[in-house]
């Protein structure tokens, strides 16, 4: 990251943050009260957020059915959460206190400490009241490499997308009564450190786009049509015929299918990514919305 790029307000921007992660720290293996179980008829996740909302498949489920898919969503949620975060993890360390990112590693640190934490507590979700995690079934966008700097701003779009569209899930569902506390509990803490990494997140992503665009103009259609297509998959990997199986849907892979068919669904998965969306377009990144 070209030094002669960075804006003024960068650095008080990296300040105000780290101060922040500092004044607000809290120790999650003491934070947690955790209930021996769950009971199984209850909602494990809001269900405007559920992939089924809205749709003919959702009135074909009787509410039983629907509390059992909602615990299934709700570990895929969480389990999508691990794995995003391990990886976000690992390229995040691969640049601390390396060359073009001695101003940002000082909010790198309280960001590594932070995720790994969020990736115990939703472990820990997962383990207790569901004794499992789904694997990870994300595909690789692209083998092709591109120049370190192209390849450090898509990084940090991957970690900006996966986050605003948690963080909406998190808001949502620490506020939604019909939950159990525990589950408001880790979604409101998780939304709290979120909102700091959210805007650490498009800091970077614009210095980043700023030092792409004036140095590999050529690049910018492949960043816009990468941008696009990593959005859609994100959004997609909420829908997993293992959820569906697990909750006694018949031809859960059929299912799924029928689902992303449903027209409907696009108007929420516009929510759902609209401050992503709308950030891209202020900024340049991309052209046009997603989900029309």
């Amino acid at each position: 990251m070209t030094t002669e790029l960075i804006d003024a307000g960068y650095s008080q921007s990296i300040d105000r943050l780290s101060n922040l992660s500092v004044d607000t720290y809290y120790n999650p293996y003491k934070t947690f009260a955790w209930p021996e179980s769950l009971p199984d008829r209850q909602w494990w996740m809001s269900q405007d957020l559920m992939t089924v909302y809205g749709t003919p498949q959702m009135q074909q489920l009787d509410e039983s059915q629907l509390m059992a898919l909602s615990k299934w969503e709700s570990i895929n949620f969480y389990s999508l959460n691990i794995h995003g975060i391990r990886e976000l993890l690992l390229e995040v360390t691969k640049r601390i206190h390396s060359p073009g990112y001695e101003m940002p590693s000082k909010f790198f640190h309280h960001f590594i400490g932070e995720e790994n934490e969020h990736m115990w507590f939703f472990a820990e979700f997962c383990l207790r009241y569901a004794s499992k995690i789904y694997p990870d079934r994300s595909v690789k966008l692209s083998s092709e490499t591109y120049e370190p700097e192209v390849e450090s701003l898509l990084v940090f779009i991957r970690i900006l997308v996966f986050e605003e569209i948690v963080d909406y899930f998190n808001t949502r569902m620490s506020m939604d009564a019909s939950l159990h506390p525990i589950i408001q509990q880790i979604n409101a803490i998780h939304h709290q450190d979120e909102s700091r990494h959210i805007a650490f997140g498009r800091q970077i992503v614009k210095q980043l786009f700023t030092q792409v665009s004036a140095k590999y103009p050529e690049r910018l259609q492949m960043i816009e049509d990468y941008v696009k297509r990593y959005i859609i998959t994100s959004i997609q990997s909420l829908y997993n015929p293992a959820v569906y199986k697990d909750a006694g849907i018949a031809e859960p892979h059929s299912f799924r299918r029928a689902l992303l068919d449903q027209p409907v669904r696009n108007l929420y998965h516009k929510q759902f990514v609209k401050r992503n969306v709308d950030f891209f377009l202020k900024t340049g990144i991309i052209s046009q919305g997603i989900f029309q």
